[in-house]
């Protein structure tokens, strides 16, 4: 099997689970350290602007800046954006 890509779509599936469960026991707890509405609301907006980062990183550059190139990841769409920079 090719670790660069993943055939299976159970896997997949699991390996999405799996950063959704990471990502709501992170939050969980935070939130049961510090109970507050104000912490619970600035972690929602940075999980919010995480994943527009990301969408824009991945979807819109993708798109609609260079539709021929194809991100393997954010370190790649960094060295991406820092080549076409500097020239």
């Amino acid at each position: 099997m090719d670790m660069g890509n993943i055939e299976w779509t159970w896997l997949l599936y699991l390996k999405a689970g799996l950063f959704l469960l990471l990502g709501v026991m992170a939050a969980g707890l935070i939130l049961w350290e510090h109970p507050q509405l104000r912490v619970g609301l600035l972690l929602a907006v940075a999980i919010w602007g995480f994943c527009r980062a990301y969408y824009f990183a991945f979807y819109v550059l993708g798109k609609y800046v260079d539709p021929g190139f194809r991100f393997a990841g954010l370190l790649s769409m960094l060295r991406y954006l820092w080549r076409k920079r500097r020239g």
